[in-house]
């Protein structure tokens, strides 16, 4: 090949890369502005009262449940998998969606391996994991605040109860999965896939309670932003309750 006709390959190899980059931006930048639902009929003056979190990592997020009565007794099937639900210090129930392989085998990025990730990418089984968790720093970099009414938590509770699969006795725990003495893991409704995953879940959890999210949110970051930009009322509904 001349020199010249290589120039042009390596020419035609970077443009057909760089064509591939602007239409993941393009994809990335529409699910996070195209709002999800595109109007919420909520009226103007619910009492947002009720804060809960989102917390993420470079990969994952989780919804934080402040615990009350009502909590406590809708998620008692959690003590059968061994968790300690009258620990004093409790304060949060957390709750994860994504795929079974992926999530029970990799507890730290030291334990990734090929195999969960390949599967991850296909379908895989779900899972929901609850995990037991105390004091959370609102002001932390991986946690977003956001304030509900209580027709919000209550359709968030429902939601996460609804994703779980159901045995005559119940939800059925996966002994043995778990990374700790204060999680389990469960059996999920729906298959996981990369594209539609565990931050899609968290997604579709904050539009029952009342929020709105991005088209499309693959990624924590995506989340993270589309709740920013399409939340401001409770934004301020949430700064509001943390002067009280």
């Amino acid at each position: 090949m001349s020199g010249r006709g290589f120039r042009l390959s390596i020419a035609k190899i970077f443009k057909r890369v760089l064509l591939a980059v602007l239409a993941l931006v393009a994809i990335a930048a529409f699910g996070i502005a195209v709002p999800r639902p595109l109007w919420y009929d909520e009226p103007a003056l619910a009492k947002h009262s009720h804060r809960i979190l989102v917390l993420s990592n470079p990969i994952h997020t989780d919804i934080a449940i402040p615990v009350d009565d009502d909590l406590m007794a809708r998620f008692g099937f959690l003590r059968a998998a061994g968790l300690d639900l009258d620990n004093p210090n409790l304060r949060y129930l957390v709750f994860g969606w994504g795929g079974r392989s992926f999530y029970t085998e990799t507890p730290t990025w030291a334990d990734l391996k090929v195999e969960p990730v390949l599967k991850s990418f296909t379908l895989d089984q779900s899972v929901i994991h609850a995990e037991l968790a105390g004091a959370i720093p609102e002001n932390a970099p991986a946690v977003t605040v956001l304030s509900i009414d209580d027709g919000g938590l209550e359709r968030l509770k429902q939601f996460v109860l609804d994703s779980l699969a159901q045995a005559d006795s119940g939800p059925v725990s996966l002994p043995g999965s778990n990374y700790g003495e204060n999680d389990a893991f469960f059996e999920a409704r729906g298959y996981f896939n990369a594209l539609m995953g565990c931050n899609t879940w968290t997604a579709a959890g904050l539009r029952q309670a009342g929020l709105t999210s991005g088209l499309w949110t693959a990624l924590p970051w995506m989340l993270r932003l589309s709740l920013s930009l399409h939340n401001a009322r409770d934004r301020f509904a949430a700064s509001l309750s943390s002067t009280e």
